[in-house]
């Protein structure tokens, strides 16, 4: 076509489309267009909330906000949510009877210590019967106990922050990060030698700093300013916590009929925006290693950061490996893991809070620090969370881990993991339970598909065991700690005779939560649900 028939042909075009558009009011033609747009922009809305939320979720929940504006509906509502909370709380406001709302005119010295004693005593009796929550075994006044809270007192008055004041609190934290990372690989060729991290106050604030520093280094390599991060259902909360403090969209994906993080559905949520995926070694809830090889390959394929979340397993597993237990792999060995946080004050026997996140390397770690030197307070820089830190914290883990050694870490790991198969074993024998999953570690989860369990868990409660409930599916766990060892089997008498109480008198006992847990599993407006959590703990204090 030559440059005149192509312009006839343009012409033509032109008065078509102005014959057509000249039987249209021009208002409505300006308007046209923008009403088209707003029309995309609400249907585009509509479809990410879909695809976030699922389509059954989002109906729910905006019949439930219709519902929620009629007066005597939302009334009725809140009036037995006020039930629910009042029940959750029971016995804790009588308890603060007598609190003190001011100090007390005239100090009482050195008496003070009586008194802590005498509320100590109001307690509970922990030993032994707690899933998790106490780690060290003995009593707490001799053994390992004794030498980490004398390890505490004599640093109790130190700050890491003052690092020219306290060099011997400085090089207790880096030893303790440096022999955590030897456990997780870091003297292997394949984590490239570089692996590095601190110490923070626990768990979830390890987690913030590796989802806080994941987003920042992810920022700067790839320009990533709407954060997105993936991970299983059986992920930890301090994730939903991370994504609320840090701005990130976080999308929570089914796992597998094992219970375990599904590589394939993860991936489909993989986007342009994706800064982190995160999988656990073991998962909270029932105690099972996520695909970590299969996760640490497509953060390498897609460019963007893996989280590994071993706060349980990090003085277990290691050593579970060396006692034959088929470990998968899990730590910096795995191409693809860029962090790591690891609990001290768990199976590291250390006080309570001492954790540690780790690197891969230094130019992912140097995102989680925040300097400053334009206020007047002169120059400053702090690698976690918070400013000043207890040095007797840092002195306590350094003192755990240096008197128990690779061989004291061995001789624990041989014990609790093999209370935690007994216990399985124990639980496999009742015909009413059933184990969620296969675990890996010293988590036992167990359901039941003919009892409500919560009713299991209030039976077990009245006789002095302390148990985790959880959800997805309804089930309980008990986390195997030192504690256990020689009260295991009085741990499965119990069991036996509350799940045959439960059977033969089905029914919540008075007094017990299984009515509210599993309400709260089965309410499908689940912003109520975080409404009454959030009730429950504005009125604890």
């Amino acid at each position: 076509m030559d440059a005149s028939s192509f312009s006839s042909t343009l012409l033509r075009i032109r008065a078509s489309a102005n014959s057509f558009l000249s039987q249209f009011e021009p208002l409505a033609l300006v308007f046209a267009p923008l009403l088209a747009l707003l029309i995309a922009s609400l249907v585009q809305w509509f479809l990410s909330r879909v695809h976030e939320r699922g389509l059954q979720s989002l109906v729910l929940g905006f019949c439930m906000s219709l519902i929620k504006l009629i007066p005597s509906v939302r009334l009725r509502i809140e009036s037995e949510k006020q039930k629910v909370v009042e029940k959750l709380q029971f016995g804790i406001k009588s308890k603060r009877d007598g609190w003190l709302i001011e100090l007390p005119k005239a100090g009482l010295g050195k008496a003070v210590v009586e008194k802590l004693r005498v509320e100590k005593g109001n307690d509970i009796n922990w030993q032994g019967k707690c899933s998790g929550t106490v780690y060290i075994g003995g009593s707490e006044t001799d053994g390992h106990f004794s030498l980490i809270n004398e390890a505490y007192s004599m640093f109790a008055h130190t700050n890491p922050l003052h690092l020219d004041v306290f060099p011997s609190i400085v090089r207790f934290e880096g030893e303790v990060v440096a022999m955590t990372a030897a456990l997780l690989g870091s003297n292997e060729k394949a984590s490239g030698g570089q692996i590095c991290g601190n110490m923070t106050s626990g768990g979830t604030e390890s987690i913030l700093l590796a989802v806080k520093s994941s987003r920042d280094y992810m920022r700067s390599k790839k320009g990533i300013t709407k954060p997105e991060m993936i991970i299983p259902e059986s992920a930890h909360s301090a994730y939903d916590k991370a994504a609320h403090y840090f701005k990130i969209k976080l999308w929570r994906v089914p796992v597998t009929k094992e219970f375990r993080a599904d590589a394939k559905v993860m991936r489909r949520f993989i986007n342009k925006n994706t800064i982190l995926i995160v999988g656990s070694a073991p998962g909270f809830p029932h105690g099972i290693i996520d695909p970590i090889e299969e996760l640490g390959a497509l953060a390498k394929n897609f460019g963007i950061c893996l989280h590994v979340d071993l706060c349980l397993g990090g003085f277990v597993l290691p050593f579970a490996r060396k006692l034959g237990y088929p470990i998968p792999p899990f730590d910096f060995t795995v191409e693809g893991v860029t962090s790591i946080s690891v609990d001290v004050h768990k199976y590291g026997l250390a006080p309570k809070g001492t954790s540690t996140v780790l690197y891969r390397n230094h130019d992912i770690r140097k995102h989680q620090f925040v300097a400053v030197s334009e206020w007047s307070g002169g120059l400053y820089v702090s690698p976690t969370i918070a400013g000043s830190r207890p040095g007797g914290l840092i002195a306590g883990a350094w003192a755990a881990m240096m008197s128990h050694g690779q061989e004291g870490y061995l001789e624990n790991t041989k014990a609790i993991m093999q209370v935690s198969k007994r216990i399985q074993k124990g639980i496999k024998e009742i015909p009413e339970l059933h184990i969620v999953g296969r675990p890996d570690m010293t988590i036992v989860a167990f359901g039941s598909n003919v009892l409500d369990i919560f009713e299991v868990n209030d039976m077990m409660s009245s006789k002095g065991w302390h148990l985790n409930a959880l959800q997805k599916p309804n089930s309980i766990h008990i986390c195997v700690t030192l504690q256990h060892v020689p009260v295991h089997e009085d741990f499965l008498r119990d069991l036996r005779e509350s799940v045959k109480t439960v059977k033969e008198n089905p029914g919540p006992i008075s007094g017990g939560l299984a009515p509210i847990y599993g309400a709260a599993g089965k309410i499908p407006d689940r912003g109520l649900v975080q409404d009454l959590l959030v009730a429950f703990m504005d009125g604890t204090c």
